[in-house]
């Protein structure tokens, strides 16, 4: 498992030269109360005003513009949106109505930063080193059924050829097996699925599933070699003082950003 120091503002992930990715953390920004204090999210009722003050910090520690950090208004579907120049071309009310939805992000352009928020789901993020392809996905236990994953990968093979083989993926802090107990429903959804509930679930007083397998799972089976996957290990639930938990600390709270530039 990674380590967070207090007052660490960033979780770095290791990636091919020339790309740069990361998880925020809780520190170092300057919102308030459960939203303390690094939110950058501005979908989960936080002050506007403090989340464009954290979001112009993340955008200088990153060395982009506020134009070409983006974020999808995220619903645990399978909705995959192309950030591409056609895009970027949109009014900032066009592109917010096609982010709409949108629980995934692809691009092949550089110096876009693309960003998915979580607190508990599981954010993942994936290059393609030949085609410099980037994608974030946000997969939640919804998405993750319905291989959200597995779903992007496709769609970044159809658009633009690329190969699992020529990939490297990470994934981000999120609720772990130990704390992320649920009920019979959600263990059917999984099992109907065709998920190996050997390999991703235990069950003591209830079921547990493991999401961070689930996706690494959906991963390996599209071509990602494992040894290129990057597994934070760190479960938001039981860190909630480094990252937000909407287990913890209610759903009124902050978002861990989870982005990727190229």
């Amino acid at each position: 498992m990674r380590h967070v120091h207090d007052e660490q503002s960033y979780l770095y992930y290791q990636f091919p030269e020339g790309v740069r990715a990361f998880s925020t953390c809780r520190h170092g920004g300057v919102s308030e109360g459960d939203y303390a204090s690094f939110n950058c999210t501005h979908y989960c009722g936080d002050n506007v005003a403090h989340v464009m003050a954290n979001r112009c910090k993340l955008c200088n520690d990153w060395h982009i513009t506020t134009e070409r950090l983006v974020i999808p208004r995220q619903v645990h579907g399978t909705e995959v949106a192309v950030i591409d120049e056609k895009f970027l071309s949109l009014s900032l009310s066009e592109q917010i109505e096609k982010l709409d939805g949108v629980d995934a992000l692809i691009s092949p352009l550089a110096d876009v930063c693309l960003a998915v928020s979580t607190a508990d789901c599981i954010p993942i993020l994936i290059y393609d080193k030949r085609k410099h392809i980037i994608a974030a996905i946000h997969a939640g236990w919804r998405g993750t059924v319905a291989r959200i994953v597995s779903r992007t990968i496709r769609q970044m093979k159809q658009l633009y050829g690329v190969e699992g083989c020529d990939m490297f993926a990470a994934i981000g802090p999120g609720i772990s097996l130990d704390s992320f107990e649920v009920g019979d429903e959600v263990y059917d959804a999984f099992c109907n699925a065709s998920f190996p509930m050997k390999e991703i679930s235990t069950h003591t007083e209830k079921w547990h599933i493991d999401l961070w397998e689930a996706n690494r799972l959906q991963l390996i089976a599209e071509g990602v070699q494992a040894e290129r996957i990057e597994l934070s290990g760190i479960c938001t639930y039981k860190h909630y003082s480094h990252f937000f938990s909407a287990r913890r600390l209610g759903i009124r709270s902050g978002r861990i950003l989870t982005g990727i530039i190229q």
